[in-house]
């Protein structure tokens, strides 16, 4: 595993939401970050199967625009009984004619399959949430770190906070989705502390773990 020696990255996105998790998460560690949003850099197609290889093409394309090191994120929801759909097209599911996204359009696609599939129980509407960080330098090296979180669709969606498809997952032995939860409640983890909750959070506290700590 190779040590990033910096704290000045690019985080390789242009979704709002997904760089203010990961600004909350990598604030309180002291990096100079900015994203490729406002770096203007393009925005790669997203070609590959897998989280893997989604996250490694936007990590890469920004590492070698920016000539730094560069954090991305790819994730999605993972649906048991839609035989893992949306999965790694869980951002193309939102995806309107115009080229915008609409996530209450996605939510809703999902429950419509749901019920097309007879799932109505919580038992028949298990889940996960996964999320694959890469960490890409302009000369080709990556690092991978994922993190899972197991919960249940639910409908209607519940709570505002958050974004894309958190209204509608509730994790496991919790009460709130993640669309009702705080930034603290959803994350469950700051360096130090044992556990975290967010797929985001674990695969976050993987790359802490071995990217940073000696």
């Amino acid at each position: 595993m190779r040590k990033l020696d910096t704290k000045t990255i690019v985080v390789a996105s242009h979704n709002a939401g997904k760089i203010r998790e990961i600004a909350e998460l990598i604030g309180p560690l002291g990096f100079d970050a900015r994203s490729a949003s406002d770096l203007k850099f393009d925005e790669p197609d997203e070609t590959g199967t897998t989280f893997e290889e989604n996250a490694a093409i936007k990590a890469l394309a920004s590492a070698k625009a920016s000539g730094l090191p560069a954090l991305s994120d790819d994730s999605g929801l993972v649906v048991d009984a839609l035989d893992g759909a949306p999965g790694v097209y869980t951002a193309n599911w939102a995806e309107r004619e115009d080229g915008s996204r609409d996530f209450g359009m996605a939510m809703e696609k999902v429950e419509k399959a749901l019920a097309e599939r007879g799932a109505v129980t919580p038992e028949q509407r298990t889940a996960r949430f996964v999320s694959v960080i890469c960490l890409a330098w302009p000369d080709g090296h990556t690092e991978f770190f994922r993190g899972e979180v197991e919960g249940t669709v639910v409908w209607p969606p519940r709570g505002e906070k958050g974004f894309g498809y958190d209204p509608v997952f509730q994790p496991q032995g919790y009460d709130l989705t993640f669309g009702e939860m705080s930034s603290d409640e959803k994350h469950g983890w700051r360096r130090g502390e044992p556990d975290a909750l967010s797929h985001r959070a674990r695969a976050f506290k993987r790359f802490v773990e071995t990217c940073l700590e000696a």
